[in-house]
């Protein structure tokens, strides 16, 4: 099985950002791991690698609470970036808030896979990223 190319992480919690990164790189799943601190940063990022497929992420992990453009934020401009993307992208939400009214509107996007509460684990992230490969290995 090959590794993930590419997992964004997005948030504005730097000690996060480099935990989550140095839990990512212990499962071995992954080349490469890219953060950024805001939804804007990514979005940008996105924007300007969507003709170049080895550079998109398979994985994004996104926090909701941010500033200058939050998680839900980074959603609406997605939703209309994705279809000019050539791929298939996969979006967690990774958020330490456990607000019904935040977890409802995520469960009505369709974009979103699941909804994780921080902190992310080893095991939550083996667990997912298996799926995702064992689903590019199937295609």
């Amino acid at each position: 099985m090959r590794p993930i190319n590419l997992v964004l992480l997005v948030d504005d919690d730097e000690i996060y950002k480099f935990i989550g990164s140095k839990i990512i790189e212990s499962t071995n799943l992954v080349k490469r791991i890219k953060t950024f601190s805001n939804g804007e940063e990514a979005i940008n990022f996105l924007k300007s690698n969507s003709k170049n497929l080895d550079l998109l992420p398979e994985i994004i992990l996104l926090d909701l609470n941010m500033p200058i453009m939050d998680g839900f934020e980074f959603l609406e401009k997605y939703i209309l970036l994705e279809p000019k993307l050539g791929k298939k992208i996969t979006i967690y939400i990774v958020s330490s808030s456990v607000s019904p009214a935040d977890i409802e509107k995520i469960n009505q996007i369709s974009e979103v896979s699941d909804y994780i509460i921080k902190p992310i684990t080893k095991e939550k992230f083996e667990k997912f990223a298996r799926i995702l490969l064992e689903k590019q290995s199937s295609v």
